[in-house]
């Protein structure tokens, strides 16, 4: 094991954890939000009440007049930006490598990356098949037009920086930083899962449905991303999850308080949070056993292990 135990080869402080949270995120606020400050301005050239309009509703950007791919390339910039913000700062701040927040030592598993996430495209594929034959009347085709080649172009290019940024915020690097305090692995899988769902509290989901109804179903993802890093030992295979779950949503079905507004193929009318919730479950049990007879996993009595500090360590300053 080297994920979690790469926590000790360098600088470990809780000071240094909330800097660079604070320093990210200011990044992604100032640097990942010029895209849409730049259009803004440009739009705000023929139409000057603009800004009264996105002041109104802060998280509908429709008002800017841009296709929706266009607001896609937009909304996703952010997460590019923090993502390189992240592998700038990681090691001025923990004295320590990009690679030890991935899986320890070695380089990026591209094996483990592709495999999950065509692993979880394909359970994700036959669950909406089977969703739409048992529930027709929810679905309709939303988009017959060419620009679904090109939300499909972006959608393969662009969320995998999205994806990438979150595991590696939360699966890679605050799940390091919780297990500097308490070496028990299933502390930061607790704790970065309902930080997960807690950072996705204002996402749009969350204001049609209900903060109590919505942070289920992230807690869930938050723990299946989570116990794949552990048995793993590297974030490589929730990132493929990931990246497949996101990915699916934009090109294949999306609904009108999708956090990610996209044209995509089908749109669904309701969302049942407890069926949904239910088929979560029943997906993730069933990628992370498939995935443990691929990769041959330990056994899931690691996740109560113990973290060993390595013999030589800095220490933690």
């Amino acid at each position: 094991m080297n994920h979690l135990e790469s926590t000790f080869t360098g600088k470990n402080s809780f000071w240094r954890y909330l800097v660079m949270f604070i320093l990210v995120f200011v990044v992604i606020n100032t640097i990942g939000a010029l895209p849409i400050l730049i259009g803004l301005l440009i739009k705000s050239l023929s139409n000057p009440d603009i800004f009264t309009l996105i002041l109104a509703n802060p998280n509908d950007f429709s008002v800017m007049g841009f296709s929706s791919n266009m607001m896609l390339v937009i909304m996703l910039f952010p997460f590019i930006a923090g993502l390189a913000s992240f592998v700038v700062l990681l090691k001025p701040m923990h004295s320590r490598s990009f690679r030890t927040v991935i899986n320890g030592t070695s380089g990026f598993r591209w094996n483990r990356f592709f495999i999950s996430m065509l692993l979880w495209l394909g359970l994700s594929v036959l669950y909406f098949i089977f969703y739409l034959q048992i529930d027709p009347r929810n679905f309709a085709l939303n988009n017959k037009s060419i620009s679904i080649i090109f939300l499909a172009i972006i959608s393969i290019a662009l969320i995998p920086f999205q994806a990438a940024f979150e595991e590696v915020l939360f699966r890679g690097y605050l799940m390091q930083g919780f297990t500097a305090l308490i070496r028990k692995r299933w502390f930061p899988l607790a704790m970065t899962s309902v930080l997960f769902a807690l950072m996705h509290g204002l996402n749009p989901e969350v204001k049609e449905y209900g903060f109590l109804s919505m942070m289920p179903q992230y807690i869930l993802f938050g723990l299946i991303f989570g116990i794949i890093t552990i048995l793993d030992d590297g974030i490589e295979a929730a990132i493929g999850a990931h990246t497949a779950n996101n990915t699916f949503l934009c090109i294949m079905v999306t609904t009108k308080s999708s956090a990610l507004q996209t044209a995509a193929l089908y749109e669904q009318y309701s969302i049942h949070l407890w069926i949904e919730f239910l088929a979560l479950l029943v997906v993730g049990v069933i990628f992370i056993f498939i995935l443990k007879m691929i990769f041959g996993f330990k056994g899931f009595s690691v996740l109560l292990e113990t973290v060993e500090k390595p013999v030589k360590s800095n220490p933690v300053n």
